[in-house]
């Protein structure tokens, strides 16, 4: 796995009326910050959201419709998994939140209709002035591509 990057699996507490699912709590060491908490929709399975980077934020994720793969490449010269790629799948049926540190490259692709991600950021999107860089989806790659075993 990446150096910072953590699929951490969630328990959804189940009952007679339903289910609840703790997401992220301040206690959680990788959560430096808060900055917002966002809803992404993609309306179509396929659809690619990729690929980019922070240099100081962190992205923390979590599919709560649906299911998706997520890429990340480490970016980062000094880490010890530098240009190391994992791929993960997460989804609701199977809930887990994904944590990506700054200097990791990013992206998702929705692997159901109408997933939906919930993304919680340690800084404040900038409009203006975003800490982002962006690269094309096909940076490293065909890695979108589900591939049969």
């Amino acid at each position: 796995m990446i150096q910072g990057v953590e699929q951490v699996n969630l328990v959804a507490r189940v009952d007679d009326r339903g289910y609840l699912i703790e997401i992220v709590r301040a206690s959680d060491a990788y959560l430096e910050r808060f900055g917002q908490v966002y809803l992404v929709g993609n309306f179509t399975k396929g659809t690619v959201r990729a690929f980019h980077k922070h240099l100081v934020m962190w992205d923390l994720f979590f599919i709560s419709h649906g299911a998706a793969k997520f890429v990340l490449v480490d970016d980062r010269p000094d880490s010890p998994t530098y240009k190391e790629m994992n791929t993960m799948v997460c989804s609701a049926r199977n809930p887990s939140l994904v944590t990506v540190p700054p200097g990791v490259f990013h992206g998702w692709m929705s692997l159901e209709d109408d997933t939906q991600m919930i993304s919680t950021a340690t800084e404040i999107y900038k409009r203006d002035k975003p800490d982002e860089v962006r690269i094309a989806p096909d940076s490293f790659g065909d890695v979108w591509a589900v591939k049969g075993r």
